[in-house]
């Protein structure tokens, strides 16, 4: 597990930090958005690689786990904590809020409520794990929002794992990428989401792929936007 700390170039903000946990080092791209609206706030960071993936798991462990980076980051005095995991969003939130009621959580859903509401061609395709798929928050949005939406629901644990390994770009990677996407892109999806904070570190390939036919909507600097108006509402 590796737990990375952050200190804020301005000295007269607040000495608690703030808190990001995630299975690998996906939940960074949420944490580096942060950083660049908050650049003043010290954060810390847990990448628990050593138990990922959490999509493949049972929610029961899934939560097992999050509770522990939890009390990880409690220990280091975090005033605020971000699950910068979707799967550990879906299976976890609800605990980790009911148990720890002191605490504000932010976590993450696939976005598809923009998606719907911006499609013109009525197919929108969503990139997630299975755990994210089975989560309340997802169902519920999707339900709500995009009922007159065809949403096209893609399981890719490949690309988790392909970002663990550091492999981002290339030509091993955009076949890989080519072979979840294009079969969307031929479905009429004009909107792609990233339901999984590993895959905004493909972003460039994946809008390689999509060569203009989709939007790639990542939801990093919207959940950024969040976590900072509730930090600023704890002043």
């Amino acid at each position: 597990m590796n737990l990375k700390t952050s200190k804020p170039q301005n000295l007269k903000t607040s000495k608690k930090p703030v808190g990001f946990f995630d299975s690998g080092i996906g939940g960074t791209c949420i944490l580096n958005a942060f950083r660049k609206l908050c650049p003043d706030v010290e954060t810390v960071y847990i990448a628990d690689s050593k138990n990922c993936p959490y999509g493949n798991k049972p929610a029961e462990e899934i939560i097992r786990l999050s509770e522990a980076n939890v009390k990880k980051l409690l220990k280091k005095n975090c005033k605020m904590i971000v699950i910068a995991c979707n799967t550990a969003t879906a299976a976890a939130i609800d605990y980790l809020r009911a148990k720890y009621p002191h605490v504000p959580f932010v976590g993450l859903e696939p976005a598809v409520k923009p998606a719907a509401l911006r499609s013109k061609t009525g197919v929108v395709g969503v990139l997630a794990t299975a755990g994210t798929f089975h989560g309340r928050l997802y169902n519920e949005t999707k339900d709500k929002f995009a009922k007159n939406v065809t949403v096209l629901a893609v399981v890719v644990d490949e690309f988790v794992l392909l970002v663990e390994r550091g492999e981002t770009s290339g030509a091993k990677v955009e076949k890989v990428v080519r072979a979840k996407i294009e079969p969307l892109l031929k479905a009429g999806a004009d909107k792609i989401v990233l339901g999984c904070t590993h895959f905004p570190h493909l972003k460039a390939v994946i809008e390689k792929v999509c060569a203009g036919r989709a939007e790639v909507i990542d939801p990093s600097d919207a959940v950024a936007r969040q976590a900072k108006r509730i930090l600023e509402k704890m002043k």
